[in-house]
C-alpha cells in the first residue's frame, strides 16, 4: 500500500537529514510527502526545502540541490534498492521522488494476500465511537432529509470502524414533548372524521398539527385497536394520549422497517422519556448549580453557556416550570459520556446549526473536552422529478419520503446518490438519472466496472489462463501502472474520510477507480492467448481492482454486482 511506503520514506529521509545535520537535527521541519495532483511530478512531492529555507539562509532550490545529494543514498538501503526509479527537484523547490513499477507491484501482493480485508487499519486502535445520526422526531415517515443523513451516518461509522475505531450507532428517539401532544391530537381528530362522515373544516386543524395521509391510515388503525365504534369514544379521558402512544410506535415501526431496508442497522435505540426524566434532569441541573454554572434571572434559571464560548447564555428552566429543549439534551449527553466514548459524534440537519455552541458548552459544563463532541451538519437534499423539485413539509404531509426514493430508484442507487456531495453542500438528486442504466449515472458507472471484471474472469477461464499474484514483470503500459498507483491510495482515502468526517471521498475514489479501470480496460487486451504470461498478470490486475472496488462499495453500503 503506498501509503505504508510513504511512511517508511518518511522516516528514512529525516533520518538521513538529521544525520547529515546533527547541529540542526532538533529544528530540522518534519518531511512532509504528499501525492502531487499531476502525475508527472512523480509518486510523491515534499517541499521540505521550502520549509527549510530560513532555518539554512540559503534559497530553496539550492536546499533542495543539497538535500538531493543526500536522499540519491536510497537505492544503498536495502528497504528502498529496486523501487526508487528517480528524484528530482523542481521550482521553487520541491523534491520530486519517482518509483519504479517494481515498487508499485508490491500493492498488487499485498490486495491478493489482504483480500476483503485489503485496506483496514490500527489506526483507531480500537477507541469508542458513538456516532447518533436520523433520530427523527417520531411523528411521520422518514423524509429524504432524513435518508441523507441515514446514508452519511452509516457509511461513516463502516469507514471508522475499517480504520480501528470501535463504533456504536444510536438513534435517539424524541418520544414526548410538544409534537408527541400535536401527533396524538392529530390523529384524535383523523378518528372523529370516519364518524363524522365528511371533511375536516380547516379552521379545527391549526398550522402544528400533522395533516399527511399517514396520519389517516394511523387513525384507522387506532380505532380498530382500541375497539373505538362511536364519536363519543374519542372523548374519553386521556383518549390523544392514548393516540400518541399508539401513533409513536406505528411510526417507530415505519421507521426501523424503512431503516432496515435501505441497509441502515443502529447498535442502539434511546429514548428521551427513559434518559431525560424530571429526576434526572434535576440531578444534572443540581451540578450545573454546584458548580456555579446556573443562575436565575426572571424567574428562570440560566445556564451560563458564554463562559465556554457560547454567544449568550441559555434558559434551561423557564419561569413555568418547565424545561427548554437543552436541558434533557443535557441529560442525553450525560449519559454518552457514561460509556467511555473517545468521541461521541452527532450528526444534524442544517436547521440545527445555531444549537451547536451551546451543547458544546454543556458538554464542557460536564467536565468533558469539547473537542471529543464533534457535530456533523448535513445538508439537505431536493428531490427532482422531471426536472421539477418537489416541495416538503412532514405536517401538511407534501413530501417524498425514503420508502418512496427506495422503491423508485433501488437502494443502492438512493445511497450512492445522497453521498454524491460533501456534507456541507446542498444536494440535488435527480430520480431520472438515478434510474438510468448508464454510464451517466455513477453507481452504475462503477458497479459495472465490478461486474465486467467477472464477465473477464469467464472468458479466463474458457482460454485457460490462471490468475498470476507475484512475481510480475510485464505490467508497465502506463493505463497500468495508473491503475495500481490509485488502488495503492485506498486506505488513504479513508483516512480522509476520517479527517473530514465525511465519506464523500470515498465516493470520489470509487468513481475515479471505475474511470481508470475502464481506461486501462479499453486500451489494453487482458485476454491474449499469444502472450499468456502479460495476460496472466493483466487478470491479476483486474481481479486486484475488483477486489478494492468490492472493498469500497460495501463500506458504502452498496452491493458489488457480478452481472448488469
Amino acid at each position: 500500500m503506498l501509503s505504508k511506503f510513504k511512511e517508511q520514506l518518511q522516516a528514512h529521509l529525516e533520518k538521513s537529514l538529521k544525520d547529515a545535520f546533527p547541529s540542526h537535527a532538533q529544528t530540522l521541519p518534519s518531511v512532509e510527502l504528499e501525492i502531487p495532483a499531476d502525475k508527472q511530478h512523480g509518486e510523491f512531492a515534499s517541499n521540505i526545502a521550502l520549509k527549510s529555507s530560513k532555518l539554512f539562509k540559503k534559497p530553496p532550490m539550492d536546499i533542495a540541490g543539497e538535500f538531493l545529494n543526500i536522499f540519491q543514498k536510497l537505492a544503498e538501503d536495502k528497504n528502498f534498492k529496486g523501487k526508487i526509479a528517480k528524484i528530482e527537484i523542481k521550482k521553487p523547490g520541491f523534491i520530486n521522488f519517482y518509483l519504479t513499477p517494481q515498487a508499485l507491484y508490491e500493492i498488487l501482493g499485498q490486495i491478493f494476500r489482504e483480500d476483503k480485508k485489503y485496506g483496514r487499519l490500527n489506526f483507531g486502535a480500537k477507541r469508542k465511537i458513538q456516532i447518533e445520526f436520523v433520530s427523527a422526531n417520531p411523528t411521520g415517515p422518514l423524509s429524504v432529509a432524513h435518508a441523507r443523513q441515514a446514508a452519511v451516518g452509516d457509511a461513516l461509522a463502516n469507514i471508522l470502524d475499517y480504520i480501528g475505531f470501535k463504533v456504536t450507532r444510536e438513534y435517539y428517539l424524541n418520544d414526548k414533548g410538544n409534537q408527541i401532544k400535536l401527533l396524538g391530537a392529530s390523529v384524535r381528530i383523523r378518528a372523529e372524521q370516519k364518524f363524522k362522515g365528511r371533511p375536516i373544516p380547516e379552521s379545527i386543524l391549526t398550522a402544528d398539527h400533522y395533516s399527511g395521509d399517514y396520519i389517516k391510515d394511523i387513525a384507522k388503525e387506532f380505532i380498530v385497536k382500541y375497539g373505538i365504534t362511536k364519536e363519543d369514544d374519542l372523548k374519553e379521558d386521556d383518549i390523544e394520549g392514548k393516540a400518541s402512544k399508539f401513533a409513536v410506535d406505528y411510526l417507530l415501526n415505519v421507521i426501523k422497517t424503512d431503516l432496515d431496508d435501505f441497509g441502515v442497522n443502529f447498535n442502539k435505540w434511546s429514548k428521551e422519556s427513559e434518559i431525560a426524566t424530571q429526576s434526572a434532569i434535576e440531578d444534572v441541573l443540581g451540578y450545573l448549580q454546584r458548580k456555579k454554572f446556573l443562575y436565575e434571572k426572571d424567574g428562570a434559571l440560566w445556564f451560563r453557556s458564554t463562559d465556554f464560548g457560547d454567544d449568550k447564555d441559555r434558559v434551561v428552566k423557564k419561569s413555568d416550570g418547565s424545561y427548554t429543549y437543552l436541558a434533557p439534551d443535557i441529560v442525553y449527553h450525560q449519559d454518552k459520556y457514561k460509556h467511555d466514548f473517545y468521541k461521541v459524534i452527532n450528526i444534524w440537519g442544517p436547521d440545527h446549526h445555531g444549537y451547536i455552541l451551546r451543547l458544546k458548552a454543556a458538554v464542557e459544563a460536564l467536565g468533558h473536552s469539547r473537542e471529543s463532541l464533534e457535530i456533523l451538519i448535513v445538508q439537505l437534499a431536493t428531490i427532482y422529478r422531471d426536472g421539477q423539485p418537489v416541495s416538503m413539509s412532514t405536517r401538511r404531509g407534501e413530501f417524498i419520503s425514503l420508502r418512496e426514493v427506495i422503491d423508485e430508484v433501488g437502494v443502492d442507487a438512493a445511497r450512492f446518490f445522497f453521498l454524491m456531495r460533501h456534507i456541507k453542500v446542498h444536494l440535488d438528486f435527480d430520480l431520472e438519472l438515478a434510474k438510468k442504466e448508464t454510464s451517466e449515472n455513477p453507481v452504475y458507472y462503477i458497479q459495472y466496472a465490478h461486474a465486467r471484471i467477472h464477465s473477464i474472469n469467464a472468458k479466463a477461464g474458457e482460454a485457460k489462463i490462471k490468475l498470476k499474484k507475484s512475481g510480475f514483470k510485464c505490467l508497465k503500459e502506463e493505463e497500468e501502472l495508473d491503475l495500481i498507483k490509485k488502488l495503492g491510495s485506498f486506505s488513504d482515502i479513508l483516512m480522509i474520510c476520517y479527517n473530514e468526517l465525511d465519506p464523500y471521498a470515498l465516493v470520489s475514489y470509487l468513481q475515479d477507480l471505475a474511470t481508470s479501470f475502464h481506461k486501462f480496460y479499453d486500451c489494453h487486451r487482458v485476454i491474449d492467448p499469444q502472450n499468456l504470461e502479460r495476460s496472466s498478470e493483466r487478470l491479476a490486475l483486474t481481479n486486484a481492482a475488483k477486489i478494492v472496488l468490492a472493498n469500497g462499495l460495501s463500506l458504502l453500503g452498496l452491493s458489488a454486482p457480478e452481472k448488469m
